[in-house]
């Protein structure tokens, strides 16, 4: 069930930082702790550039103006940061030091698989509260259907590769479009299924070359004049110009690459985003000051859910094989 406004704990104040790769929606997410907690008469503090500046005593105040009118920007307010040095015992005591010093008694992070790893070692040697929030385009996080920034990222890839089919089917060529999602599928996957690609290449399964190289022969025997191929920037073939590569040894056709970059981090959100990122950042809030610690709120399709961080670090969203088998019929 969700936790709204549970039993309130003495938590006064609480600090935010958005930490590891930025996705579009972290700026509503912000906003909505915010807000939350000012409604229930706390004091919020945002902490610059993440675990980096935790170290380095990057505080700022938050209130209720500090968020107005970035609920449609994308990026991250708090801007965000890798820290090598957060992971060491130096750094961590730093860290903690300067929390203590300013007063805080509760964390909210925003944040991907680091961001959330960062969290539960922090925990581990330190007793300030702590909740993750799921915000990456990846959508990779485990005990969570979404993660924030993963629809808007979807639609700008979709634009783009219906961009490229419009020139691609005007010169009978072949594109391999590369996209991002590190070590997971699922942007290649929801991607592909959505702007009609001839073949997805993913890290969850092996590429075969040979067998690639048959598929597109085969399209051109059934008149097909262009294709699209979406390959997972993590796909185990060595990314979309080594896999190009490789096909154009066996393949005599006009071959080209494209790879999306990091247009697929910023953007607008899209209204799946902002209501997401509203919902996780107030039961977030509401997490904490109900005495709740070491969790990330997830959802599960229908509600708000808080899942143990250990579990989350320690496993891998299951791959969706349904999904991934209509392909086989969606492109012929």
């Amino acid at each position: 069930m969700p936790i709204l406004f549970s039993k309130i704990m003495n938590i006064q104040k609480i600090a935010l930082l958005t930490s590891g790769g930025d996705s579009p929606g972290m700026n509503a997410c912000i906003r909505s702790i915010v807000r939350s907690a000012i409604s229930q008469k706390k004091k919020v503090v945002g902490i610059m550039r993440g675990y980096e500046g935790m170290i380095h005593g990057e505080f700022v105040e938050l209130n209720a103006r500090s968020v107005s009118n970035i609920l449609q920007r994308g990026g991250t307010i708090l801007k965000t940061a890798r820290s090598k040095a957060f992971m060491t015992p130096e750094g961590m005591k730093k860290a903690y030091d300067n929390l203590c010093r300013e007063g805080i008694e509760g964390i909210i992070a925003i944040g991907g698989d680091g961001t959330l790893k960062g969290a539960v070692e922090f925990n581990k040697v330190n007793n300030i509260p702590f909740i993750g929030i799921p915000g990456t385009i990846d959508n990779d996080l485990f005990g969570t259907d979404y993660t924030i920034g993963f629809d808007t990222a979807l639609n700008t890839i979709i634009d783009a590769v219906d961009k490229i089919k419009d020139t691609a089917a005007s010169h009978d060529r072949l594109f391999f479009v590369e996209v991002m999602g590190r070590d997971s599928g699922c942007l290649a996957l929801y991607s592909g299924i959505a702007s009609g690609a001839e073949e997805i290449l993913m890290p969850e399964q092996k590429t075969d070359i040979s067998a690639l190289v048959e598929k597109l022969k085969e399209s051109v025997q059934r008149r097909k004049t262009s294709s699209v191929v979406i390959v997972a920037e993590g796909d185990d073939g060595g990314g979309a110009f080594k896999i190009a590569e490789a096909v154009k040894k066996s393949f005599d056709y006009d071959i080209k690459v494209t790879v999306l970059g990091h247009i697929q981090r910023g953007g607008s959100p899209t209204a799946k985003d902002r209501i997401m990122a509203t919902r996780f950042g107030a039961e977030a809030v509401n997490a904490l000051l109900s005495g709740q610690t070491n969790k990330m709120t997830g959802w599960n399709g229908k509600e708000v859910t808080l899942i143990d961080l250990e579990k989350v670090v320690k496993q891998h969203n299951p791959f969706d094989k349904r999904l991934v088998s209509y392909n086989y019929f969606l492109s012929l």
